[in-house]
């Protein structure tokens, strides 16, 4: 992703409220430039990290936010149990982060640990733990059933799922 690294730590300190903690680089943008997700480092000081894809859009996490409150996790993870394709994509995703962070990880112990979760640290592949892991890694490449329906829906809900130009939150 191109992108002055000064100027994408600056905006997704903003984005977050705070500075990223283990931040690698930026993995996706909107429409205007600004970050969406960022890839992380998936240990911090020998421990381990297992979010490697962190979602700093403030218009999609406070859109998330509303879906998670009105009870979308629970659907999800029922649609999970239920319907085989979508389980198959949904764990084959968890294993496609957890090659993709081995990739990254020096530490060996930090590396076993990390070997045994998936996105975000879930252990049951079954369990969707929080909507905002699944978009982060849907929008960073990683076909992530979970974060593909969370899209849809709020692409029709809202029309797109980013912000209008007449209102872009990063500004």
């Amino acid at each position: 992703m191109e992108g002055n690294l000064v100027e994408d730590l600056k905006v997704v300190e903003k984005q977050l409220g705070r500075p990223p903690r283990v931040f690698r680089s930026v993995k996706s943008r909107c429409p205007y430039g600004y970050p969406v997700t960022i890839e992380c480092h998936p240990e911090s000081n020998g421990s381990p990290f297992p979010t490697l894809y962190w979602l700093t859009c403030p218009f999609l996490n406070k859109v998330i936010s509303r879906l998670e409150s009105k009870g979308m996790i629970k659907k999800l993870e029922q649609m999970v149990r239920n319907d085989e394709k979508l389980r198959t994509r949904y764990i084959k995703a968890h294993l496609n982060i957890i090659d993709l962070r081995d990739k990254l990880v020096t530490s060996e112990s930090v590396r076993l640990k990390l070997k045994q979760v998936g996105t975000g640290g879930i252990r049951d592949f079954l369990s969707i733990k929080c909507l905002h892991l699944h978009v982060a890694d849907y929008l960073s490449g990683v076909d992530n059933p979970i974060g593909e329906i969370v899209l849809k829906t709020i692409k029709q809900d809202y029309g797109n799922f980013y912000c209008h130009s007449d209102g872009i939150l990063c500004e």
